[in-house]
């Protein structure tokens, strides 16, 4: 029907035409494509140099070069692959991953190494989603994964292709969270959760830890009773108590007595514990000095030991006097002790501290970190209403001067895990009181044919490293076989 000859037809209005734009450009928003594209090339910007890295004299021998495993599909291996711990870690999911890769491109590394980088950004991009989940803030959720991607600590987690078991399990305890960090669940995320965390742990014991994250969330954010929260994580927690046994005997029969840390006391290793999760805090702030291994003092440290229990008092005060104001603040502190407490040698470990510990950990002191300083601006807009410099601009800014130094960070660093000569000529520089640095560089220069600076690393270390007596056996193994006292070998190290 046509419109009476005396009624005028208005112009099509220019809202009409705007209106399709801003409801498209709301959908982009809302799906965040532009943070999770922002985070998957940068992360390929900074980290394409590893590409052309090497495998390394460190680990990388045990999971790839010398392991049987990842070499056949029959079925007698299949088995034993499901079976058996390689490496002190009973790890099947992530020796298969291994398997996969060495059946597309042999011992090349490069394949291992774009894999891994491929893995660190999926891990980006859930961090980012999980933090929207749980925050509904989209600057501190993107701050923090963009700083979780890129910060100097993640090189070793990165960079090392033995550490794909810890970009692998934290693959599926961030999609496993995302899953069960709701107020309520259905029974299909149920059912997902626990299908992601029984792949988390055929990928690394550590993810033992989802379950009583889960509950933590249930009683402080949820405002669930604690006995409910426990009931609704049986099942997670059986399946992770089995893990935990498996892998306690895999550590038990494999590993002996390699390091002197090993004989202390439950209560010193809890003092020296105290001493380094303070040193992690450093690290996360303001990582310099960083290493394949650290050599941090266990003796004469009582005065250390107090003040850092002293400040750990405090900090506990503080996420309990904000349980209730802020459950998001106590649930990230609970969540990063957590997320260490598998290697705060609980259960014997070769190592004391290591900068892959801190790959999920520091997500939520990220976030905590995001989130005092965004109570600190509003404050200071509350104190001076003059300042017209709104929360998303300092927001902005602030992320933007982090992350930059993040990756300059990390690109700097990133060189040191070129491959072997690289490593261990940049760890020994760092850490020269570690016997192990020496022993490594030896190694490293039997392999690149230079014997005497073979030689002269291990006496360097019997002199000044104070080695204990595996650590001379071991040297005395190594000077033999350099000197052709004895005929070549594998090294006797065994894997870290």
């Amino acid at each position: 029907m046509s419109a009476p000859a005396n009624v005028e037809l208005a112009p099509a209005s220019p809202l009409n035409v705007v209106a399709p734009w801003k409801s498209a450009c709301a959908t982009w928003r809302e799906s965040a494509v532009l943070p999770v594209v922002g985070l998957v090339l940068s992360i390929a910007v900074v980290y394409f140099p590893v590409v052309q890295f090497q495998l390394l004299n460190w680990d990388d021998s045990w999971y790839l070069t010398w392991n049987e495993l990842i070499k056949s599909w029959a079925p007698g291996n299949l088995y034993r692959i499901a079976t058996e711990p390689v490496a002190r870690n009973y790890a099947p999911l992530t020796i298969l991953s291994f398997l996969t890769e060495h059946t597309l491109w042999g011992l090349r590394p490069a394949g291992y190494h774009v894999t891994n980088v491929l893995l660190h950004m999926l891990n980006a991009v859930l961090v980012f989603r999980l933090l929207r989940q749980l925050t509904k803030n989209d600057w501190l959720s993107w701050g923090v994964a963009m700083l979780f991607a890129l910060h100097p600590v993640q090189v070793e987690s990165v960079a090392w292709i033995s550490s794909r078991k810890t970009l692998l399990s934290s693959t599926f305890m961030l999609a496993s969270f995302m899953c069960w960090l709701r107020p309520e669940r259905t029974a299909k995320q149920e059912g997902w959760g626990l299908l992601w965390l029984l792949l988390g742990l055929l990928s690394k014991a550590s993810t033992v830890v989802v379950p009583p994250i889960v509950v933590a969330y249930d009683v402080l954010v949820a405002r669930k009773k604690l006995s409910d929260a426990i009931a609704r994580q049986a099942v997670p927690m059986f399946f992770c108590i089995m893990l935990i046994l498996t892998t306690m005997n895999a550590q038990v029969t494999i590993i002996g007595g390699l390091r002197s840390h090993i004989g202390m006391s439950k209560l010193q290793l809890l003092g020296v514990d105290l001493t380094l999760l303070w040193r992690y805090v450093g690290m996360l702030l303001w990582p310099s000095g960083l290493c394949v291994l650290y050599d941090p003092p266990t003796n004469g440290i009582s005065g250390l030991i107090a003040a850092s229990a002293l400040g750990w008092a405090v900090v506990a005060w503080g996420l309990w006097a904000v349980r209730k104001r802020c459950p998001e603040v106590t649930l990230a502190g609970v969540s990063a002790i957590l997320l260490l407490v598998p290697v705060l040698n609980l259960f014997p470990l070769t190592t004391l501290m290591n900068d892959r510990y801190l790959y999920l950990p520091c997500v939520p002191f990220f976030a905590v970190i995001g989130w005092l300083l965004q109570q600190g601006w509003n404050r200071l807009q509350t104190a001076l209403p003059s300042i017209r410099f709104g929360y998303e601009p300092a927001a902005a800014l602030v992320t933007t001067l982090a992350v930059g130094a993040a990756a300059w960070g990390t690109l700097t660093y990133l060189p040191a895990w070129r491959d072997p000569v690289s490593l261990w000529n940049y760890a020994r520089v760092q850490t020269p009181s570690l016997t192990t640095m020496h022993v490594q560089w030896a190694l490293t220069m039997e392999d690149e044919g230079k014997p005497n600076e073979a030689v002269a690393a291990l006496h360097y270390a019997l002199e000044h490293c104070q080695p204990d007596e595996l650590d001379r056996e071991r040297i005395q193994v190594i000077l033999d076989r350099v000197t052709g006292v004895t005929p070549p070998l594998a090294d006797p190290t065994g894997p870290r």
